[in-house]
């Protein structure tokens, strides 16, 4: 069996929270250390398109980042391709990339080709190849029109397509993309998603670990994935796979009236494990994942009885929304 694309055994990662002020007296209350990552287990097969999900602050980054040896770990080991992160990390680094949405990586005084180019050169990459990989990104992310641009004068989607091109302009053996569609349109976030997949077919021995916000997305890319909180890997399994754990408690939806407020105290009826409340102009939508299908009549009464007016009432099929909000207790937000 071929060895893990990525492989992680009780990583750590721990950072020493400041004093408020040289003058402040600490408390024995006061925490010392803030743990980011506490004890991680992973592994990533070869080949394999794995989807990292967790709210903000759950560790994600600062996993990417030392899975990228950009950061050293606290305790436990890490390896990528075989390679160890702290001890053979410049082997690993030209194998490897990363994208990471928001970022602004290049110069602002160099146009869209050049800060390409530069990137390509510094990872060995031949002028050759470098003049062809970089016309076949900017095609397919809609920058061709902009190569001649200075990165300055780009706005924010157009940057971080630049961003997206960097990464696959070296021909990473493992790439790690985190949050890549973060602030780009509809129709470039789906052209995105559609060339990720491809890029996966065009060489099997390619890895991906990708992190994202986007249930959907996750969901339509991710051969497995797992879901982190609070530093703790709380699942790893296939989309499907997950999302068949919290199909033995039934999910009933809930569209209500606009100023159906009082939905608070749902999640404390007898029968309901969770309630999750979204509001738009329009309507309030109240999601219930019950213990059985009778708890869902104690809903509709408490939801009736506190001047809410259903509009509509449907049962579901889980997503991967529900198994976030089952395991973490909350929505990703």
């Amino acid at each position: 069996m071929d060895a893990p694309a990525i492989r992680t055994v009780g990583l750590t990662r721990t950072y020493r929270k400041p004093r408020k002020g040289w003058f402040r007296k600490p408390k024995p209350e006061d925490a010392k250390e803030f743990v980011a990552l506490g004890g991680v287990d992973l592994e990533v097969r070869p080949g394999e398109l794995f989807g990292l999900l967790g709210p903000n602050g759950a560790g994600k980054t600062t996993l990417i980042k030392i899975l990228t040896t950009l950061l050293a770990p606290t305790a436990g080991t890490a390896q990528v391709d075989g390679l160890d992160v702290v001890t053979q990390a410049k082997l690993l680094r030209p194998r490897i990339n990363m994208v990471s949405g928001g970022e602004t990586s290049g110069y602002g005084i160099l146009n869209v080709r050049e800060n390409l180019w530069l990137f390509s050169r510094i990872y060995g990459v031949s002028n050759d190849l470098v003049a062809k990989r970089i016309d076949r990104m900017l095609d397919i992310v809609g920058l061709t029109e902009k190569a001649n641009s200075r990165l300055s004068h780009l706005s924010t989607g157009q940057r971080q397509k630049m961003n997206f091109c960097r990464g696959f302009i070296t021909d990473p053996k493992i790439l790690f993309l985190d949050e890549p569609t973060l602030g780009l349109d509809v129709t470039a976030a789906r052209t995105i998603r559609a060339f990720i997949k491809d890029w996966m077919k065009e060489n099997p021995a390619r890895s991906m670990l990708l992190t994202t916000h986007y249930m959907a997305e996750a969901d339509e890319l991710c051969d497995r994935l797992a879901i982190i909180d609070r530093g703790k890997l709380l699942a790893c399994d296939t989309p499907a796979n997950l999302k068949r754990k919290v199909q033995e408690h039934p999910i009933f939806e809930l569209v209500l009236a606009p100023g159906s407020d009082q939905t608070a105290d749902v999640a404390r009826l007898a029968g309901v494990r969770q309630a999750t409340r979204t509001e738009t102009p329009t309507n309030v939508n109240l999601k219930v994942i019950l213990d059985g299908d009778a708890a869902i009549g104690g809903v509709v009464q408490a939801v009736i009885a506190g001047g809410g007016h259903i509009q509509t009432l449907k049962k579901v099929e889980p997503t991967l929304e529900d198994v976030f909000i089952e395991l973490v207790g909350h929505g990703i937000d």
